[in-house]
Order: structure tokens, then C-alpha cells, then sequence
């Protein structure tokens, strides 16, 4: 007997009929369908991935050829893909990171939204607009792209290099201000409630933000240290999108974004020993729903007005990514980092980012764009995307062209607590972080001189007061390695995060010298064969260090002598990692009579396979 909705797919014959497809599965298909061949076309083209959902958005989109039928639907699921990437991101970052860039959260990411919202009011006034449109319009431009930016950075591996590091504390500055400037825009368009009102919703939201990351602190750790006891996969990963979900929800019933609430989630699960699996489980999640959240921004795009006003909008662009720039750039440096840092930092938040259309929803309806104005913000702001990520990878050689052969911003030697540069056949020390301190320590202990290039303005006041020989610039350019020696030196080793700053180092070093010893701290293994042809001697990878490491222990617990050990070690590292990587000779093997009580046994389950198929 058939009944409720088994009923409606059942005929009077008894033969099922096909069931309705909902029209968001098609369309889901169909998005799918499409963004397939756009990003391999940019992968061929190595343009970033990002460029190749939103230009597959624009095509697809109801301004175009109209593919999606129910866009407010898929728009629903993208705001599903922002969530879990902000929530992945804060995974990645962890909260006591965030919380060591307290200083440039506060004082630069407010210099920077203040600064690009009076530039842009001033703009606006110049050419006839309301001061309350002017407002409105710097808002719109004060904001980067959050998902874009941080997707990127981590992509390219830069969340740790300095500018890297200035770009996130800003970006989530920015986020913090999407409330108080929802409640702005209200004001603005003339509808807003009273000043007291407006301050009681921006209380509830920083109480809000504080209970997540305190209290959850606290609670996130004890259940998942509760959920991972009873060794459920399937259970913690539902336990940990539960977390994600809940958060977002709870950040937007005060009025906050959904996206802020999923990234302080994992700023707390990252704190705890289970950040790691949490992420894994999340990582496929995000990544197909950030794609649908990039197609449908690229969506919203009319081609038709883009064409039609395309000199307006691509000035809009210009005028927008150049004071931001500019004004980014000037921010940073006058707190403390290099200009070169200010530059690529500038450039990297150029553009307008996803929350603007949050706050362009809100001021529209209030009449705070004039007509056609909605599209030629639209159009402006995706054009921004579009290019952010080339923006973002010629940084450093923007900074390099516009800095060109000025003075640089590099400590006397005196002022560091150094009486002299050593003249030769020292160590330059490239990043004074973990390991350039544990190098600076041995190099100390033997007597060998040496000198730091860091550019971190807390770490060099902290190295002085340890009296390290410590100046405050730029390792990876070439006049600031000539200016400490580097060209008589014995050896220059870079212990810097980024990937492209070794690089760069590395050439830098390399053409001031045909003899200096290069040495190299990266993290993944393959950079190391990049380095190498660059100019590096010896490439140290993080990832290989410590799957030696591993081994060896494994080895010294079945027994084996810790001579015989350390050869295999030793063999390793020979021809450059080749013996791991596959491209040398085979290593040496281990045939030692191992004890009977430390062979391992294999469990019934294998055992019982291996007797069945034995006969």
C-alpha cells in the first residue's frame, strides 16, 4: 500500500512513475557542468581558480545566457560556501595567532577603514554627491574580500609571511566593522533608529563575539575531547559542522555575519589537539561550496551594462584599487614595517570584497544609489575580483618597481646594538623566528659572527634587548643583503615563511655572490628542487625533516642499533632527499634479526584473510 509522497509516484497500475527533479538540483548540475572546463582552462592557464568561477558566474548568470533558472536559491547555497571557508581559514590561522596581531587588528585595520571611508566621502563631495551617499560609498570600498584574499594567501602559502600577516589582521577588522556599519547605512539613508539603539546592537555583538571565543573556548574543547572518546568518524564530523552552523547562526541573530560567526568557530576548534582532524574533515566541504559562492558573485554581473558603461566602471576600479593602495601602503608603513611590505599589503587589499554587497543590499532601498548606480557598483566590485588575484601575485614586483633604488628603511648599526657589520666570513641570517633563533644560538655558541635581517618591528626591539646583532629590514632584496655583508659572507640562510620570498632571497643573494653558501628552512618538498635551481646550495624541507625523524624512531623500536640508524638518516639526505623522493639509488637494507617479542604480529582479520587465500 502506498502512501503520503510513495503514494504520488505510484500509478493506478502500480508502476512507479519518474519522480519530479527539484530545479535547484538541475541548476546545480548545471553550475557544476560549467565551472568543470572554466577552472581546468585556468589551471592550464595557471590563472588562480577563483578567476574561473567568476567568470563562469558571469556567463551562466540571467544576465548573460541565462543558464540558472533559480539564482536566489543557488545565492543561498553560496552563503552555505562562504561560511565553511571563513570556518576553514579560522582553522588554519588559530586563535592564539589572531591574537598576536591584536596591535595591527585595532590600530591599522581602523587607520584603514577610516582613512578609505573619508578619502572616498571627500571624492564624492568633490564631484557633487551628499556627504551621507560619500559615507556610503567609502564603506562600500573600505571592505576587501575576505574569502578571495585569505583563499589566495593560503594557496600560495603567504599566511605567514609579513605582509601576509598585516593583510589578515585587517581583513578581520573588516569583518568585525560589517555591524557597526549595517547599523550606519540605516542612518545614512535617513531610516536609522536612535543613537542609543544603535549602540545597545553593537554591545550585544561584541558580547556576542566575546562569549563565542571565551566560553566556547571552553566548552568546544570538552566536547569534542568527549566525541573523539568514543572513536566515531562520522560523529565528530557531525559534531564539528554543528559547531561551524551553530556559530554562523548564533553571529547573525545579533545582526553580525554568518561568515564571522563560522570563523571564530575555528579559530576556537583550532586551539584545541583537534584543529587538525577538524580541518581535514571540512576541507571537501568547502571547496565545492566556495566555488558555487564565487560563481554566483560572478552571477549578480548585467554584461550588457558592463559593456555599455565599461570605460565608467573600469575608471571606478582604477580610482578604488589605487587609493586603497596607496592609503593601505602609507597605513602600514607608518605603523612600523618596511615599505616594501606596505606595498604588496596595499595591493593585495585593493579590492572591494563580498560583504559590500551585504551593506549595498541594505542602502539601496534606502535610495542611497542613484539610478543605475546598483550595477555600476556591481560591476566594479566583481572587476576587482577578477583581478585581485594577478594584483596579488605581482605584488612584490610592484613593491620592487616603485621602491626601486631609494634609500632603504634599514636600522643603523648602532641603534641595533651592533658596533660593526662583520666584514666577512660571517652568517647572515635571514628571519629570526624559530629556527633563525635556534641557528643564531649555535652559531653563537661556536663563536662564529653573524648578523639578522627580521622584519618585524616587535621582534627586532625584543632581539636588541638580547643584545642579538639584529637590523631591522628586508632579507630578500639585494641591496639590503650587500648593506650587512652578504657578499664576503660564509653562508646566508633563509628561515622566512613564504614561499616567493625565498625564492626571491635566493636570487638576490646568489647575484650579489657566486660563492656565498645559501642555505634554505622551506615547507614543502616541492620548492626544494625550485630553490636549488635558483641558486640554493642546500634546501632543508620541513615536511622531509620530519618524516626522517619518524622513521628513525619507528627503526629504534624494533631494536635496530642507533649507528645503523643514523647512516639510514644520513642516506636520506643524501643527493638532496633523492633516496626519498625516488630519484636516487635504493637505501641501504636493514636485515638484522629482529627480537621475537618486537616482530609484529599480524591481527586476526589479516590472518584469517591470509589462510583463506592460502588453501
Amino acid at each position: 500500500m502506498c502512501s503520503g509522497r510513495i503514494a504520488s509516484l505510484c500509478s493506478s497500475s502500480g508502476r512507479a512513475t519518474v519522480p519530479h527533479t527539484p530545479p535547484l538540483l538541475a541548476d546545480l548540475v548545471l553550475i557544476i557542468a560549467c565551472a568543470i572546463p572554466a577552472v581546468a582552462i585556468a589551471q592550464r592557464l595557471r590563472i588562480p581558480s577563483v578567476v574561473g568561477f567568476l567568470l563562469t558566474g558571469l556567463l551562466i548568470g540571467p544576465h548573460a545566457f541565462a543558464v540558472v533558472g533559480e539564482p536566489d536559491a543557488v545565492a543561498e547555497l553560496a552563503e552555505i560556501g562562504v561560511v565553511l571557508l571563513l570556518f576553514a581559514i579560522g582553522l588554519e590561522l588559530s586563535l592564539s595567532r589572531v591574537a598576536k596581531m591584536a596591535r595591527w587588528v585595532l590600530r591599522g585595520g581602523s587607520l584603514q577603514v577610516g582613512t578609505v571611508i573619508a578619502a572616498v566621502a571627500v571624492l564624492s563631495v568633490v564631484v557633487g554627491l551628499g556627504v551621507s551617499q560619500g559615507i556610503f560609498y567609502g564603506a562600500l570600498a573600505a571592505l576587501s574580500s575576505t574569502a578571495i584574499i585569505l583563499k589566495l594567501l593560503n594557496e600560495r602559502n603567504e599566511l605567514d609571511s609579513p605582509s601576509g600577516r598585516v593583510v589578515v589582521a585587517i581583513l578581520i577588522f573588516q569583518d568585525l566593522c560589517v555591524v557597526p556599519l549595517m547599523l550606519l547605512v540605516p542612518i545614512l539613508g535617513g531610516a536609522g533608529g536612535t543613537a542609543g539603539e544603535a549602540l545597545k546592537m553593537l554591545g550585544l555583538s561584541l558580547g556576542t563575539v566575546t562569549a563565542l571565543v571565551v566560553l566556547g573556548g571552553y566548552g568546544v574543547r570538552w566536547l569534542l575531547s568527549r566525541i573523539a572518546e568514543l572513536r566515531n568518524r562520522e560523529l565528530f564530523t557531525l559534531v564539528t559542522v554543528a559547531i561551524c552552523l551553530g556559530s554562523a547562526w548564533v553571529t547573525a541573530q545579533v545582526g553580525l555575519s554568518l561568515a564571522l560567526g563560522a570563523f571564530l568557530a575555528g579559530l576556537v576548534i583550532s586551539e584545541s589537539e583537534y584543529g587538525l582532524q577538524a580541518l581535514s574533515d571540512i576541507l571537501p566541504f568547502r571547496d565545492a561550496f566556495s566555488g558555487i559562492f564565487f560563481i554566483s558573485v560572478g552571477m549578480l554581473l548585467d554584461l550588457r551594462l558592463l559593456v555599455e558603461s565599461a570605460p565608467i566602471v573600469l575608471a571606478l576600479a582604477a580610482g578604488v584599487m589605487i587609493v586603497k593602495s596607496a592609503l593601505v601602503a602609507t597605513i602600514v608603513h607608518w605603523i612600523g614595517r618596511s615599505w616594501y611590505v606596505g606595498i604588496v599589503s596595499g595591493v593585495a587589499l585593493a579590492g572591494i570584497g563580498e560583504f559590500s554587497f551585504v551593506l549595498a543590499q541594505v542602502g539601496a532601498p534606502l535610495g542611497l544609489f542613484p539610478e543605475g548606480a546598483y550595477q555600476l557598483f556591481l560591476g566594479t566590485s566583481v572587476l576587482t575580483m577578477l583581478i585581485a588575484p594577478f594584483l596579488l601575485a605581482a605584488g612584490p614586483a610592484i613593491a620592487t618597481r616603485i621602491i626601486g633604488e631609494q634609500q632603504l628603511d634599514v636600522l643603523s648599526a648602532q641603534a641595533t646594538g651592533l658596533h660593526r657589520i662583520p666584514s666577512g666570513e660571517h652568517v647572515v641570517i635571514v628571519g629570526f623566528g624559530f629556527s633563525g633563533r635556534s641557528v643564531a644560538r649555535a652559531l653563537r655558541a661556536a663563536g662564529i659572527p653573524y648578523v639578522i635581517l627580521e622584519e618585524n618591528g616587535s621582534v627586532v626591539r625584543q632581539a636588541r634587548l638580547e643584545r642579538e646583532p639584529i637590523i631591522f629590514g628586508d632579507g630578500t632584496r639585494q641591496d639590503v643583503l650587500d648593506h650587512v655583508g652578504a657578499r664576503h659572507a660564509r653562508a646566508v640562510v633563509f628561515c622566512i615563511a613564504s614561499s616567493n620570498e625565498e625564492r626571491r632571497g635566493v636570487v638576490s643573494a646568489r647575484n650579489l655572490s657566486a660563492t656565498v653558501h645559501i642555505v634554505v628552512r622551506t615547507r614543502r618538498v616541492r620548492w626544494a628542487k625550485d630553490l636549488q635551481v635558483l641558486g640554493a646550495n642546500e634546501v632543508i624541507p620541513e615536511e622531509l625533516e620530519a618524516s626522517i625523524e619518524i622513521f628513525g624512531r619507528v627503526l629504534r623500536l624494533y631494536g635496530i642499533p642507533g649507528e645503523q640508524v643514523r647512516q639510514l638518516m644520513a642516506e636520506s639526505r643524501r643527493d638532496d632527499y633523492g633516496v626519498l623522493l625516488g630519484d636516487a639509488r635504493p637505501m641501504t637494507r636493514v636485515d638484522l634479526p629482529i627480537p621475537e617479542a618486537l616482530r609484529p604480529r599480524p591481527s586476526r582479520m589479516v590472518a584469517a584473510v591470509t589462510t583463506e587465500e592460502g588453501g
